[in-house]
C-alpha cells in the first residue's frame, strides 16, 4: 500500500515527518538551510534527523566569528543513542548561534524548523555551495526514499 504525502501548503508531511518546501536540504546528513533576506543563511536539523537521533542532550556549536569550511562540523549534537556532527552546508563565518539550543538541545526535538535553528552563517559563495543541496519536489522524493529506507515515523520529544 502506497503511503500518503500530505500537502500542508508551505510544507509536506510524510510518515509524520514535516518537510518545509522553502528550505534546502542535505538529506544524507539531515540538515536544512534557509537563505535569509540579508544573504546570510540559517541551518538546523531536519525532523527526520531529530527523530533518528532521539532526545538531544548536548550541543556544542562553533563560536561566533569562527570560519567554517563546507562539509566540516559547525556543531556536534549528542543524544543517549547517537552523537554526530552537523556539517556546515556553506563555507563562511559563524554570525550567530542559537543560545537556547546550546543550553537545551532537546528544543530541536520540539521545533526543528522554527525557533530551534542551530547557527547563522555569512556565506563566502552561497551560489557555489547551494548547488549541492536539494529543494522542492526533489527534496520530497529523496526524503521519502530516506524515510522509507530507514522505516522512520517522525515524533516530537517534549
Amino acid at each position: 500500500m502506497e503511503k500518503e504525502v500530505a500537502d500542508l501548503g508551505s510544507s509536506w508531511e510524510y510518515q509524520g515527518c514535516v518537510i518545509p518546501k522553502d528550505l534546502y536540504y542535505d538529506v544524507e546528513n539531515q540538515v536544512w538551510l534557509r537563505v535569509n533576506e540579508d544573504g546570510t543563511i540559517t541551518m538546523g536539523l531536519t525532523d527526520v534527523g531529530q527523530t533518528r537521533a532521539g532526545r538531544l542532550l548536548h550541543a556544542r556549536i562553533k563560536p561566533v566569528g569562527t570560519k567554517v569550511r563546507k562539509g566540516k562540523p559547525v556543531a556536534t549534537l549528542e543524544s543517549g543513542k547517537w552523537a554526530g556532527p552537523v556539517p556546515a552546508l556553506v563555507e563562511g563565518e559563524v554570525l550567530e548561534i542559537n543560545s537556547r539550543v546550546s543550553e537545551d538541545p532537546n528544543f530541536i526535538n520540539i521545533d526543528p524548523y522554527g525557533d530551534a535553528w542551530i547557527v547563522k552563517i555569512k556565506p563566502v559563495d552561497l551560489e557555489r555551495d547551494i548547488k549541492d543541496l536539494i529543494k522542492g519536489d526533489d527534496a520530497l522524493k529523496l526524503m521519502k526514499d530516506h524515510i522509507d529506507e530507514w522505516d522512520i515515523v517522525c515524533m516530537r520529544c517534549i
